[in-house]
């Protein structure tokens, strides 16, 4: 039975911060290989502790005593239940042999991760809790009665025939239904949502939600590097179509899997066998006719599963999806349909071999590749803006087609036949040729035959392909050799417009940044709400620039002949790639470094605490972002106090950053914690502060820099240049205590880089300057260069791989532009 009192219960606190330095000490313990002393391992999730450690001695077939009072807890006021059965996820359980503990602590403590021994295992197959301080045994059970095969759980249900009410569509106008579609939420723009996310960290993004020179959130599935040496990478993608399963069940749980293959038909995988699915299902267990969705549902994608030949080792459920209440003496009910969530993944040989929704070429075509003729209008954006389902839901008619369109995605990559690519879903074809207009600002012609409504607006599975016309003949006969339909349904222009044409009339003609603006409204309005509201008006306004977007200008030439053979081995220079708790950026700046001739080593604030390490060994120091002590006294405020406020590293500092045959760099919270430390930085006495963003929210996004004219060795040959570059930042915003601070760094040829918009002017505008940074301010050197701090990411980006966007004609470089900055510090130390 529900009630507030389990409604409040269930409410848990983050600890953001202290679930990254459980994360730190599993990647240090498995980076010991044959040392490493995790045996076995469990997240703690639902049930608490009471799942968790049950799991883990049963994983291991042994039994196992713990001691209740063992278990870390600040809250003294916890029941033995309480603290045995919650939920706080920021933990995980390990068997840790005994002779591998003391290695084991010791990781925990250079990590400053909490931790406990909790209990010994036993060789009965019991589990036993104590509690000390009520001298018993809240527990003592026999595995068997926990993990033994208990009954099924029986539903019966009396299969019921579904009626809904069938479409009525006849009068709407096509003006009015484009309106309301493209501001329909599961159709119009997600920006609100993405930009306040980390996308770029660990610089192993290969493809992210943001497509384009004007990253418009329009990716259809997410592409990670298995490295920094490789093209060898993964894909990720989803697929969910709840509104149908109120329609037929059957058709929502197909067409949620169709959803999620033909979003990783974006890019080229090994093969479709390759291929995994996560499914997550959520039903009102019980409520009326829903045990009978949920097996409709179940039997549908697990049939066509096998059919496809795709596996489903994982899943999740939840089937209480439903809340009653009573108001004023009337029982009320909210009941969730039948849904499906799908998350399949894939190993991708080549992660550079994807396409994306962007168009680029004017005058090339566009065609739609399908599995049949239907286009069903039911559980449709179209529909649900009129406040209506329809009796007629999308689906998969014949699974061996559906398995054609993916061979068919799999030949046009290997064959290179497309430009760009998107597959059909929310919103209908009409949707998926906008999105595709709007990523590469690129007039479209479309044309209809027959009823609009269906060719427009149907959600049935299929993907629309950009291609040449010197290509497109061989997608025709390439479609028609596996048996699948193909039309040509529009193409580029070289006007600014999207224009419909039915049956050779035009009906619908409109400027494509009016319609961009009506797609971008709702996440507007949801900006607009949740942030600084000047903010959310310049981006919006923005859509009506003639900017030119993400581009780049370099003054230099990028020499992949001067990486990683720069030194011999013996002769390498040492960088410390310092961090402190919560930072979480220090592998991709290892990378950076390492590609360019440097030796690395991972250098924590406990290390130059505890004498384990110091920076006299050392002639480059790069501090990393991340988010140290959760930044609870300011950005990069605590990691810099605890630097300051301890006289033998702080003199370790003062030495290094005086030393003149040493470099230095922050970026991020290192940048910010280097600002703390001006004191100690010859030559720093005008560096700025960085405050909270203009925007009072998190800042994830690609913008493009200016390089300025600086006598640093950092940036030598760079000045001049325009490079697209992530930023990833709550406090970024630079501000000084004195104006005449900003006069001396001006005058001393101290600002490093400025945010410039497309044309390579700074910028105080809002995204181009993502925190509202005092004169477009990014970065700053001390007076002689040798150090620099900035806020943008140049490490998750050195290779050209890592970029969000770059240029066509670069696509087949191995390195960005940012590569110069690390080859810089290694040819002056030389």
């Amino acid at each position: 039975q529900s009630s507030a009192d389990l409604d409040f219960a269930s409410v848990q606190r983050d600890n953001a911060e202290l679930e990254r330095r459980c994360q730190e000490v599993i990647d240090r313990c498995t980076a010991a290989l044959e040392k490493n002393p995790i045996a076995f391992i469990h997240d703690v999730g639902a049930g608490g502790l009471s799942n968790a450690f049950p799991e883990l001695i049963n994983d291991i077939g042994l039994g196992g005593k713990f001691e209740l009072r063992n278990v870390p807890n600040a809250d003294f006021g916890m029941s033995p239940m309480e603290i045995w059965c919650n939920e706080a996820q920021e933990r995980y359980v390990l068997a840790v042999p005994s002779s591998s503990l003391s290695f084991f602590e010791q990781i925990c403590e250079r990590e400053r991760c909490p931790y406990a021994v909790v209990g010994l295992t036993t060789h009965n197959q019991n589990i036993e809790v104590n509690d000390s301080l009520y001298d018993n045994r809240p527990i003592d059970l026999d595995l068997d009665v926990i993990f033994g095969k208990p009954p099924r759980i029986q539903r019966e249900f009396q299969s019921q025939i579904r009626s809904n009410t069938p479409l009525d569509l006849n009068e709407i106008h096509i003006e009015d239904a484009i309106e309301r579609v493209l501001q329909f939420p599961s159709v119009g723009s997600k920006k609100f949502l993405v930009t306040i996310g980390d996308r770029s960290i660990t610089g192993l993004i290969a493809q992210e939600q943001m497509v384009g020179p004007y990253q418009v959130p329009v990716a259809d599935c997410a592409v990670t590097i298995a490295g920094y040496e490789t093209y060898v990478g993964e894909a990720m993608s989803i697929g969910e179509r709840t509104p149908l399963s109120i329609i037929n069940p059957a058709s929502a749980a197909r067409m949620a899997i169709a959803e999620a293959l033909t979003n990783m038909a974006s890019v080229q995988i090994e093969s479709l066998d390759r291929v995994v699915l996560s499914a997550n299902w959520m039903a009102a267990a019980g409520a009326a006719n829903e045990d009978q969705a949920l097996y409709e549902a179940v039997t549908a994608g697990t049939t066509l599963c096998k059919d496809l030949g795709i596996a489903i080792p994982v899943g999740k459920d939840s089937l209480s999806m439903r809340t009653q209440w009573e108001d004023k003496g009337i029982e009320n009910e909210v009941v969730s349909p039948v849904s499906l969530i799908v998350s399949a993944f894939a190993p991708v040989r080549d992660v550079r071999r994807l396409l994306t929704p962007q168009l680029s070429s004017i005058g090339s075509e566009l065609l739609l590749v399908e599995l049949g003729t239907q286009q069903r209008l039911g559980g449709s954006a179209l529909a649900q803006v009129y406040c209506q389902l329809g009796n007629d839901a999308p689906d998969v008619d014949d699974s061996e087609k559906l398995k054609r369109l993916l061979s068919f995605a799999h030949r046009v990559h290997q064959l290179e036949l497309a430009l760009a690519m998107h597959d059909r879903s929310d919103g209908g074809l009409l949707a998926t040729l906008l999105e595709m207009a709007i990523a590469g600002r690129m007039g479209v012609s479309i044309e209809v035959s027959g009823r609009w409504q269906e060719q427009l607006f149907s959600e049935e599975p299929g993907l629309v392909f950009e291609a040449l016309l010197t290509k497109s003949e061989d997608l025709v006969r390439l479609a028609r050799d596996l048996g699948l339909r193909i039309r040509r349904v529009a193409h580029t222009t070289d006007r600014r417009d999207f224009t419909i044409f039915k049956d050779g009339e035009s009906v619908y003609r409109k400027d494509l940044f009016e319609l961009e603006k009506l797609w971008s409204k709702t996440s507007y309005l949801m900006q607009r709400l949740r942030d600084d509201t000047k903010c959310a008006d310049s981006e919006y306004h923005l859509i009506e620039s003639d900017h030119p977007g993400l581009n780049e200008s370099l003054t230099f030439s990028i020499d992949d002949g001067r990486l990683c053979s720069t030194f011999v081995n013996a002769t390498q220079p040492r960088v410390a790639i310092l961090r402190d708790q919560g930072v979480n950026g220090q592998i991709e700046m290892a990378a950076a470094f390492r590609a360019a001739g440097f030796s690395c080593d991972d250098v924590h604030m406990t290390d130059l605490f505890e004498g384990r390490v110091s920076l006299n060994s050392y002639q480059v120091l790069a501090a990393c972002g991340g988010f140290s002590y959760g930044d609870v006294l300011g950005a990069g405020g605590g990691w810099a106090k605890s630097i300051l406020f301890s006289e033998e590293v702080r003199s370790q500092f003062e030495e290094f950053f005086t030393r003149t045959d040493t470099l230095s760099l922050g970026v991020c919270n290192g940048c910010q914690m280097f600002s703390r430390l001006k004191s100690l930085i010859p030559g720093a006495d005008s560096w700025p502060n960085f405050e909270r963003n203009e925007s009072d929210q998190f800042e994830g996004r690609t913008i493009q820099v200016r390089i300025e004219q600086t006598v640093s060795p950092w940036l030598n040959g760079m000045s001049g240049s325009q490079i697209p570059v992530p930023v990833a930042h709550g406090e970024g915003r630079v501000v000084f205590s004195f104006g005449s601070e900003i006069d001396a760094l001006a005058e001393n040829q101290q600002v490093a880089l400025r945010y410039v918009d497309g044309f390579g002017e700074s910028t105080m505008r809002y995204p181009m300057n993502p925190n509202g940074s005092t004169d477009a301010i990014a970065g700053t050197v001390s007076h002689d260069g040798r150090v620099l701090i900035l806020m943008p990411h140049p490490e998750r980006v050195f290779r050209n791989v890592q970029n969000s966007w770059t240029d066509r004609a670069h696509c087949d470089r191995e390195f960005s532009p940012w590569i110069r900055l690390f080859q810089n510090a290694a040819h002056a130390l030389k």
